[in-house]
């Protein structure tokens, strides 16, 4: 059920709002999935997602939705913390943080 999540929320990328909940249900219900990867990669999804609404709402909002997307790519960064640092997905993660902040 949960990789249906991740992979809707995946397909739904252009489309932030809808993206961010399919990603949250995910996030909502994480110890179905535990350590799975769609767990971690859901946070991922998430600071993805809130990114794109950042840049595409008007100020409030827009604040407001870049605060969730550095959230979300912190708890994605500290749950991989440990892993080998030129993993691609990593290494994007990071960029697109630093970009952000």
């Amino acid at each position: 059920m949960y990789s249906i999540s991740y992979e809707l929320g995946q397909k739904l990328a252009f489309h932030s709002h809808s993206t961010s909940a399919e990603f949250q249900k995910i996030l909502d219900h994480s110890g179905v999935v535990w350590n799975c990867w769609t767990g971690a990669l859901a946070h991922l999804g998430v600071a993805r997602a809130n990114t794109l609404q950042s840049r595409t709402s008007q100020v409030a909002d827009a604040d407001a939705a870049r605060v969730r997307a550095l959230a979300a790519y912190k708890d994605f960064l500290t749950l991989w913390k440990d892993a080998h640092p030129d993993i691609p997905i990593l290494k994007e993660a990071k960029a697109e943080y630093a970009k952000l902040q």
